[in-house]
């Protein structure tokens, strides 16, 4: 109770010297907007560096065909079969 109560006192003190066509947020909004911009340029720094140690290499989906196979199967793409174009070699 003992701080709400020096508040109260306090605050008609500040009435009297407050000019309500100007309002600044001095040097604490100053300090704080500055606080706040240097620690997102650390937070990007630091994500910069995580993403660049990233190794990643996608797996190939399963149920995707197999590029260039047109339609035939795996292993007459790899040729497996090694038979000419009338099935004789």
């Amino acid at each position: 109770m003992y701080a709400t109560q020096a508040l109260t006192q306090l605050v008609p003190l500040a009435a009297d010297e407050l000019d309500k066509n100007k309002v600044t947020p001095g040097v604490l909004g100053f300090i704080v907007f500055a606080a706040l911009a240097v620690g997102v340029w650390f937070l990007m720094k630091s994500m910069n560096r995580h993403m660049g140690r990233v190794d990643f290499e996608e797996a190939p989906d399963p149920a995707a065909e197999p590029e260039g196979t047109d339609g035939r199967t795996e292993a007459a793409a790899s040729g497996a079969t090694k038979a000419g174009p009338s099935g004789q070699d």
